[in-house]
């Protein structure tokens, strides 16, 4: 029996992680830390579920150190825009400060397995910024030294956000026409958040058992064909 926490749950992959934490039978206590309420909790069996909501992200940390039983897999799917933080800048240090400091309270407190949603192309040496500053949450998480660490780099994240992204939202249009006309037109540039939330579990679940590809035992990074084989583990 596992006990996990989550960080993102209310983002459009994160809910979905947590949807599938909730019905793997697997995992027993689920431990959420977010800014509001996550709609994917409706309907959660109580007993298995405990959402901490604070907009005080300066609190963040110490709850999830605070944990009794510890998480023995700690989910990230945080992140945010530069439009909603006002700015790469302010993007920057949310999202990376958040992800690399609850990352550490999570190590410090005895947590096994790192699971974290990057992106495709996320480089610590890269030109530009978004793909700098995943490659650089990447590598400074790696740095903490979990026992194992799961990156998913999945490409475009089909499904619908709650918040408005014009251009996003006509390239995965165009994606989720080309998958109902062959998955294999879509699969390897474009996921669905479903798939991504089911690939993350699955994988942080088998790191968990040790049961990872030769060469991955310590960092195992699921690009876009790998997302489509883990999330889709385990269908009818």
């Amino acid at each position: 029996m596992v006990n996990v926490a989550l960080i993102g749950g209310t983002g459009m992959v994160g809910s979905q992680i947590l949807t599938s934490l909730i019905a793997n039978p697997v995992v027993t206590r689920v431990d959420t830390i977010s800014r509001r309420t996550p709609s994917a909790t409706s309907g959660a069996p109580p007993a298995k579920l405990t959402n901490f909501v604070s907009s005080d992200t300066a609190t963040w940390s110490s709850q999830l150190s605070s944990l009794s039983p510890t998480p023995s897999i700690f989910f990230s799917a945080f992140g945010t825009t530069k439009a909603a933080a006002g700015g790469f800048d302010n993007q920057y240090k949310i999202e990376h400060g958040l992800n690399v400091e609850l990352a550490k309270a999570a190590h410090d407190a005895g947590t096994k397995v790192y699971v974290l949603i990057s992106a495709t192309g996320a480089n610590k040496d890269s030109n530009f910024a978004y793909p700098r500053m995943k490659g650089e949450i990447e590598e400074d998480i790696k740095k903490l030294g979990f026992e194992r660490m799961v990156i998913l780099r999945p490409g475009l994240i089909a499904g619908t956000r709650e918040e408005s992204r014009p251009f996003e939202a006509g390239v995965r249009f165009i994606a989720n026409w080309a998958g109902k006309l062959n998955s294999g037109l879509k699969d390897g540039w474009a996921q669905d958040a479903d798939v991504i939330g089911k690939a993350a579990v699955n994988a942080g679940l088998k790191a968990l058992e040790g049961d990872v590809p030769e060469g991955s035992e310590k960092v195992w990074t699921l690009f876009g064909n790998d997302i489509i084989k883990y999330g889709k583990e385990g269908s009818s």
